[in-house]
């Protein structure tokens, strides 16, 4: 498209895409921004240097003036988004992109790569998050994707409202707090569960995660209590029964005055089981497999579309898709949120118009202007101010998003053309 575009001048025309999903995963109120701050610390280096140049002209796939283009590649456009953190719907413009055709159709899989994944992370995490009624979750997940999805997982779960993850490079690169425990291996290693115990305490202190399920739970609190004593700080169960097991052993810990440590489990978890164990004295939870997957969608289903652009003379021309169940709407896209009694009543797209009502919310915020990327959203701070925002966003929802049952979004959204 490049090649032909530049060729035939009409790459160079002035155009507005649109990144927004169609739906919504079966059973999901809404959905999480997550992987705006990746973006764009990714659009700040996306360039094209000699090795990718002389691979692309050595097969061929473009011309020698594509290929002078393509060396001096910047962004210079301007790019509007939802806030990172933000609640988004069905057909929310979560991110619009305004440039020369030429720059900003480059930019279709960095943003898509990045915003799918790690806003379904961040979708599913903040369901676990609803379903643990308060209690902490830590992002256990990075042995389940592949190495660097592992630190955008752990980066998008803290935003979503995750506590911790136990991926070091995503608290050494995003700021987020890291913990861990020992694993199954640490206790095989040892000649006895309670030599593991004691090395693992001496180290570490008293207050540290004991795992107690390598051979027989009750004999390992035991063991565990009299190494570590009442002021153990917390015990790990990763395998059985855990609404009885978790009972139990709360039990057996309080008759042993341990009554100050808690308990946190792990063991395949997703928002369904988390959820099932809010009656028992479970303290925190770890979560694997199911949020770094998406909990079943590890995608957001978000697409990259072109909603206008200049004509010859210069002109504004709103265009879209006509196709069967792919239709898009044309035209430069003002979003806002309804609100009754401070809680979200609607999402309103309009096109052709910039009114902000009184009850209304705007949604989109400057990310890139003139080619010049806004800090705020940058580094660990932009993943605090985005972890912020999600608890303000998701706090306007209705009760009725919360629930884990089937639905549809829990807000509609309608376009309102001028």
């Amino acid at each position: 498209m490049l090649d032909a575009g530049l060729r035939d001048g009409t790459a160079l025309r002035r155009s507005v895409f649109e990144v927004f999903t169609r739906r919504l995963p079966a059973g999901r109120r809404y959905g999480i921004v997550a992987g705006t701050g990746r973006f764009l610390e990714q659009l700040s280096r996306f360039r094209f240097g000699d090795d990718e140049l002389a691979w692309l002209a050595e097969a061929d796939v473009v011309g020698s003036e594509t290929l002078d283009w393509l060396a001096d590649y910047r962004f210079t456009g301007d790019i509007q988004g939802y806030r990172e953190g933000e609640v988004f719907f069905p057909n929310s413009p979560l991110l619009v992109v305004e440039s020369s055709f030429a720059e900003a159709v480059l930019l279709e899989t960095l943003a898509l790569s990045v915003f799918n994944y790690d806003s379904a992370v961040a979708s599913a995490a903040a369901r676990m998050v609803s379903a643990a009624d308060g209690r902490p979750l830590a992002e256990m997940g990075s042995r389940r994707t592949g190495e660097w999805s592992a630190v955008a997982a752990a980066r998008a779960a803290f935003i979503a409202g995750f506590g911790a993850t136990s991926n070091m490079e995503a608290g050494r690169l995003w700021g987020v707090p890291t913990m861990g425990t020992a694993a199954h291996a640490f206790t095989l290693l040892h000649d006895s569960e309670e030599d593991a115990f004691r090395s693992q305490v001496d180290a570490l202190g008293p207050g540290t995660t004991l795992l107690i399920d390598t051979y027989d739970i009750p004999k390992a609190v035991e063991t565990a209590v009299r190494v570590a004593g009442p002021e153990l700080g917390s015990v790990r169960i990763d395998s059985g029964d855990l609404p009885q097991l978790v009972a139990e052993v709360r039990a057996q810990l309080d008759s042993l005055g341990a009554t100050g440590t808690r308990i946190t489990v792990t063991n395949d978890l997703d928002e369904f089981t988390i959820a099932a164990l809010r009656a028992a004295p479970v303290d925190s939870y770890g979560v694997g497999t199911s949020v770094v997957t998406g909990s079943g969608h590890p995608a957001a289903s978000m697409v990259f579309k072109l909603v206008a652009h200049h004509d010859a003379d210069g002109r504004w021309v709103s265009v879209g898709k006509k196709s069967a169940e792919k239709a898009t709407v044309g035209g430069r896209k003002f979003p806002v949120r309804a609100r009754r009694g401070g809680i979200a009543s609607a999402e309103i797209v309009r096109v052709g118009s910039q009114e902000v009502g009184a009850s209304e919310r705007t949604l989109l915020v400057p990310l890139v202007t003139g080619g010049e990327i806004d800090p705020r959203w940058l580094g660990p701070e932009g993943v605090l101010a985005a972890r912020s925002h999600r608890e303000a966003a998701v706090g306007e929802l209705p009760p009725a998003a919360f629930s884990l049952g089937r639905g549809e979004a829990i807000i509609p959204t309608r376009y309102e053309v001028v």
